[in-house]
């Protein structure tokens, strides 16, 4: 006879516990997951996935492949894409992915990078000829294109037009940063005489990492040269650190603390309290869901140039789509890629929607992007944002970007701590030190990549 007294030494919750884990083993051991007819396909944008529906409709209507479409969240994309790409597991048929995370992907040597190679494919297609050239920049490691631009991102210059027209100046007089501090400062008046401006002229912090960014790579800096190896200590990044710096420290000061993404920051920009700011495309779209009051009240132009005769705009941002190696088929991934991208419809619906510009060169004529606004005064920006994307300045693929992105806001930190410290100012005042502060985040980036045992492959 079975003997069972050894049961009452567990108590009844543990029993029922133990016999869950048994029935629930043998389940996965017994159980097939249904395989989902189609391509999978992974994104983090709702606001993609929307637009994306209407394609996928079109497809199914003509008989083609069909497309799942996953949202998930960027942390949740970036851990199934690495953990796919460098354990070896399957992930999607397509990737539709921010640079940040993209760049993760190209960490080891070329052979093991997760990504489709799309070069030879772009190149026989003639597909791309009718792309941005510079809108390939954080997609291309080593020579080799892996992933299709999404998006183009140049910045303007968001300003209070009714504020700085009241006043009388013409923004088209602005051509350098110097010019946009000289003609604006008027503007800086201290109404309550409590020794402090009662508004600033531009919208940057030393906390700013994506502003910082931003203005680094119009003033033509780089935290990489061509070989992959660190350079943030480079003299052109010294001298546009030391500028920006002497932006927001020193009784000179024109830039103060005004945040995005924060209904605090919103409302400072619907006070005044900044009047100007770093407006990428996308960026428009948010300003009019977040700021509806500042509808007619505002305008963009041109990014005031660090030097006469210099760049006029930047990039802030970027999503590429790519096909993993480990997708069913690389012909009907493609296929689908092509419809989403380089699509006529949807690139006016991405602009129309989101104010977003596309990449393709060929649908830049559409009169979509001559649409007065009348958030910004009737302005048409999208013509105007198409006029500055060929000048956008190019990025970097590495796999360091937001490590190196990083290390320049910390040392724009410790240049603005030292400044209002010392009470030094001015551009020349801050060259040496700044120059410091560039050499000890080039060490702390170039340790990292050290570790890297393919860094030589890389390079």
């Amino acid at each position: 006879m079975l003997d069972l007294q050894w049961i009452r030494n567990f108590s009844l919750g543990t029993i029922v516990i133990a016999l869950m884990a048994l029935l629930s083993s043998f389940g996965v051991l017994l159980w097939k997951p249904a395989q989902r007819d189609g391509l999978e396909m992974w994104l983090f944008s709702l606001e993609h996935e929307a637009l994306y529906r209407k394609v996928v409709a079109e497809r199914d209507a003509a008989g083609q492949t069909h497309v799942n479409l996953r949202v998930l969240s960027m942390p949740a994309l970036e851990r199934r894409m690495l953990s796919g790409f460098f354990g070896g597991l399957p992930t999607a048929d397509l990737l539709e992915v921010e640079r940040q995370i993209a760049g993760r992907a190209f960490t080891g040597p070329l052979a093991n990078v997760g990504f489709a190679d799309l070069t030879d494919r772009l190149r026989a297609s003639g597909l791309i000829e009718q792309i941005n050239p510079p809108s390939f920049g954080p997609w291309t490691n080593r020579g080799h294109i892996f992933g299709l631009p999404h998006d183009v991102h140049p910045v303007m210059l968001g300003y209070r037009a009714d504020i700085v027209e009241a006043a009388g100046i013409d923004v088209s007089q602005i051509e350098t940063w110097d010019d946009f501090a000289r003609l604006l400062r008027p503007l800086m008046t201290d109404a309550n005489a409590d020794g402090q401006p009662d508004r600033y002229l531009l919208g940057l912090w030393e906390s700013d990492a994506d502003r910082l960014d931003t203005l680094l790579l119009q003033a033509g800096g780089r935290y990489f040269d061509d070989a992959g190896a660190c350079v943030i200590d480079d003299e052109v990044n010294v001298r546009a650190l030391a500028t920006m710096v002497s932006w927001f420290t020193g009784p000179d000061r024109f830039a103060t603390d005004v945040p995005d993404f924060s209904a605090g920051g919103n409302k400072l920009k619907e006070d005044g309290y900044a009047l100007a700011f770093l407006v990428p495309d996308w960026m428009c779209n948010i300003w009019r869901m977040q700021m509806p009051g500042l509808a007619g009240k505002v305008k963009v132009m041109p990014l005031p140039a660090f030097e006469p005769g210099g760049r006029r705009t930047s990039v802030w941002g970027g999503t590429m789509l790519g096909i993993p190696k480990t997708a069913r088929s690389f012909d009907e991934s493609w296929n689908v890629a092509v419809d989403l991208y380089f699509s006529e419809k949807l690139a006016k619906d991405l602009y129309a929607r989101n104010d977003i510009i596309t990449p393709v060169r060929s649908h830049w004529d559409d009169p979509v992007f001559d649409v007065p606004d009348p958030y910004f005064s009737g302005q048409a920006k999208g013509r105007m944002f198409i006029e500055l994307a060929p000048q956008v300045p190019l990025r970097t693929s590495s796999p360091y970007y937001k490590l190196a992105r990083d290390s320049f806001r910390d040392a724009a930190a410790a240049v603005a701590e030292w400044a209002r410290a010392t009470g030094a100012r001015g551009p020349d005042a801050l060259v040496e030190r700044c120059r410091e502060e560039l050499v000890r985040a080039r060490r702390v980036v170039s340790r990292q990549m050290e570790r890297n045992v393919f860094l030589e492959v890389n390079r």
